[in-house]
């Protein structure tokens, strides 16, 4: 499918492979600014493998990855934040001891120039940088509607508001590329509807009603979603990739993936006799 958009993520070629296990195949695509690209497939398929390849926790045998033409295939995920890429998990990573507001505020430290250990004894540049990234962690805390849980401790939040929260602390990271993985995996349908509004937000930006951050101010132009809801999918992707065995099988917009045959038997014909089975 063409496009007049520019290319921000180039994919060419990735292979990874775990012993004789192969994981992902020759993939190849591009994500473009200003979209919102879905991955799906069955489990198995490949899907996280090739999020981990693209924020740096797994390495590919073969193939390269390109951030605005600048090739980062082999580049660690700290730098890789630093460049601007950050994502959601399917397990959640949270710091399940820190409260809700403390594990936005560590999401920030890649941001932190001031050395605090040091700084503490001056006070004055250390103490103004610290005020500037809690500004930025409120909007962040407002924005996802968890006011009342900023001073609860993570690991005894309802799973939907920790899922909310690992959202926040991918966005404390002022993205340009937002991986999501499965963020609306093990939720109840109004737990969903929250997520996918919350995405569409970050996606179109919120302008001045949060000024202290980029990615929620001026919007992540530029979202890679991993989801087996293919309502959600359907409803809020620009364009879809397919992958089954780790192959990319079709990509195109959601129209075209709902009509092509070869997902309809590989994937979506398995989503559909689940629906038609529900109950209700």
């Amino acid at each position: 499918m063409k496009t007049d958009k520019q290319v921000k993520l180039k994919l060419e070629h990735i292979s990874l492979s775990f012993g004789g296990v192969q994981a992902l195949s020759d993939v190849s695509f591009n994500v473009h600014n200003n979209e919102i690209l879905a991955i799906i497939g069955p489990n198995g398929a490949g899907k996280t493998a090739l999020l981990n390849c693209i924020n740096g926790f797994y390495k590919p045998q073969k193939g390269e990855i390109y951030l605005d033409g600048k090739k980062i295939t082999r580049m660690r995920p700290d730098k890789l934040a630093r460049c601007g890429i950050a994502r959601t998990f399917q397990n959640i990573e949270l710091y399940t001891g820190l409260t809700t507001q403390d594990n936005i505020m560590a999401a920030r430290h890649v941001f932190m120039k001031q050395n605090f250990i040091t700084d503490a004894l001056y006070f004055g540049q250390a103490h103004n940088e610290e005020i500037k990234h809690r500004k930025t962690v409120e909007e962040i805390i407002d924005f996802l509607e968890i006011q009342p849980l900023r001073k609860t401790v993570a690991g005894i939040l309802p799973y939907g508001m920790r899922k909310r929260l690992e959202l926040g602390r991918a966005l404390a990271l002022e993205p340009q590329i937002l991986l999501l993985d499965e963020p609306m995996a093990g939720m109840n349908l109004e737990e969903k509807e929250d997520i996918a509004r919350f995405i569409i937000d970050v996606y179109e930006g919120q302008g001045e009603t949060y000024p202290d951050t980029r990615a929620l101010r001026d919007g992540v132009k530029c979202i890679v979603l991993i989801e087996h809801d293919m309502g959600v999918v359907m409803d809020i992707a620009d364009r879809i990739v397919v992958l089954d065995f780790g192959s990319k099988i079709a990509e195109g917009t959601p129209a075209e993936i709902k009509a092509n045959p070869e997902v309809i038997k590989a994937y979506l014909g398995q989503e559909i006799k689940a629906a038609s089975n529900a109950p209700g």
